[in-house]
């Protein structure tokens, strides 16, 4: 077993789907939290991911090799706080993982008690509870083999007994510590959590426990201190109270909920978090007042610079960007097949068409950038060419190279081509689709640079 005093009386950012990202938890350290956990990464997306260093962001970037898309993305200041969970269902996948991820992170944490139906498919989750001997074989592999603490974080039984086999059975494999969720696999938020449990299944082991699901009565920073209390734990998670109000960390009290989403939203900037994940965490912070006049201009913006507006903050995020594409970031823009990569072809410029005289530009579809069927670009495109011209429909012709599209769409013996590789045959079809309509002058160059279609 590693040493477990890792664990002993902090107050912890747990793991939330979506939410525990990079910008939320630096929130979260930033007003006291004392450990944090990423949300659950799945052994199969990290293990076909490659570690980069970002010399522009200053952070540790995992990428997946497919598509471009950031897998995991940690920075140097949380490395000594921040706990990788794991979704596995297999020792050797685990071990492959931990052993790439190690170096990063401070602990890994297998997650032992997700209800959700993709995790229970996969053997993963809280599958792993009816399976202990499972569970044992990937903790004890990990805590063999890892120079880091490995944990697992649980939900209870019905049968308090049967809780205990299982606890013990888990600390036996020389585990940290335990994080436990109150609440069996079916029950939901709205039910009371088994404080009660926690309390004995922490008199009687040896290794920190880590009390969870009591977010419906933490309200403020002293409401943690009585969660603890009641449940007789070394340690407290809190999610949704912090999903809510990551201020619920500050002993100092709570915080203008406005304060918190732009210091949020600095974050997100400063560490090129994707707008879609961005909305998402922000949504989660106002709740209710998205119903507000500034609510709904919230809820239609789209890009990183439309939600940032909305808190005054588009000039940061403009100047920001601007720095970073200068310094030579462009993420997914420059991702190509890895088959292409591997040829060193031109540098991925491969031709896939015998013509040469293709229009081409590099852009992005961006799907949340229209909000009607009727505004996507091969919609407009098509009606365009019918109600002004009266000319034949455009034809699509698109290809494949280690699950990435490119299309090439024909216009009056033209051809129009986007050279951004797209995760679908639809969208890459879009992408075409725009080239042309740039062509045509029926879409600016202010209009793609606003949408984060090309880079300005």
């Amino acid at each position: 077993m590693k040493d477990s005093s890792f664990y002993e009386n902090k107050i912890i950012l747990a793991p939330m789907v979506r939410i525990g990202t990079l910008p939320m938890r630096l929130l979260a350290l930033d007003y006291g939290a004392d450990i944090v956990y990423t949300e659950e990464l799945i052994d199969f997306k990290l293990l076909r991911s490659v570690r980069q260093e970002n010399d522009i962001l200053g952070t540790i970037d995992y990428v997946d090799k497919t598509d471009g898309t950031i897998i995991f993305r940690t920075s140097p200041r949380e490395k000594s706080k921040v706990v990788l969970q794991l979704g596995t269902s297999d020792p050797s996948r685990a071990l492959e993982v931990g052993k790439l991820i190690e170096n990063d992170v401070a602990a890994i944490d297998i997650n032992m008690g997700c209800p959700k139906k993709f995790s229970l498919l996969g053997g993963m989750g809280a599958a792993l509870l009816k399976n202990s001997e499972r569970a044992q074989e990937i903790l004890k592999i990990l805590v063999d083999n890892l120079s880091i603490p490995v944990t697992c974080k649980i939900r209870v039984f019905n049968d308090i007994e049967k809780t205990y086999e299982l606890v013990d059975k888990l600390v036996s494999t020389g585990i940290s510590a335990i994080g436990i969720h109150g609440r069996t696999p079916d029950e939901r938020p709205q039910h009371n959590n088994r404080n009660e449990y926690l309390k004995k299944i922490a008199e009687r082991i040896n290794i920190p426990v880590i009390a969870n699901g009591g977010s419906k009565d933490i309200e403020k920073y002293n409401d943690i201190g009585k969660f603890k209390k009641s449940t007789g734990c070394t340690s407290v998670m809190i999610a949704r109270a912090a999903q809510w109000n990551c201020s619920i960390f500050r002993k100092q009290g709570l915080l203008p909920i406005d304060d918190i989403v732009r210091a949020y939203l600095k974050y997100s900037v400063d560490y090129n978090n994707p707008p879609a994940n961005t909305k998402y965490c922000v949504q989660n912070i106002i709740r209710e007042l998205q119903e507000t006049p500034m609510g709904k201009v919230f809820l239609a913006a789209q890009t990183l610079e439309q939600i940032c507006d909305v808190w005054d903050l588009a000039d940061y995020c403009r100047e920001k960007t601007l720095e970073y594409q200068k310094a030579g970031l462009q993420g997914r823009f420059q991702v190509i097949p890895i088959s292409r990569k591997e040829n060193n072809e031109n540098n991925g410029k491969r031709k896939f068409d015998d013509d040469d005289d293709i229009v081409e530009l590099k852009c992005a579809f961006m799907r949340n950038a229209y909000t009607t069927d009727g505004d996507l670009p091969k919609t407009k495109l098509l009606n365009w060419l019918r109600d002004k011209k009266n000319l034949k429909a455009p034809l699509y012709k698109t290809w494949c190279e280690d699950k990435l599209f490119r299309s090439i769409v024909t216009v009056e013996g033209r051809k129009y081509s986007s050279t951004f590789w797209e995760k679908s045959k639809k969208w890459a079809e879009q992408g075409a689709a725009i080239v042309c309509l740039y062509s045509f002058g029926l879409i600016t160059d202010e209009t793609l640079v606003k949408t984060g279609s090309i880079l300005g």
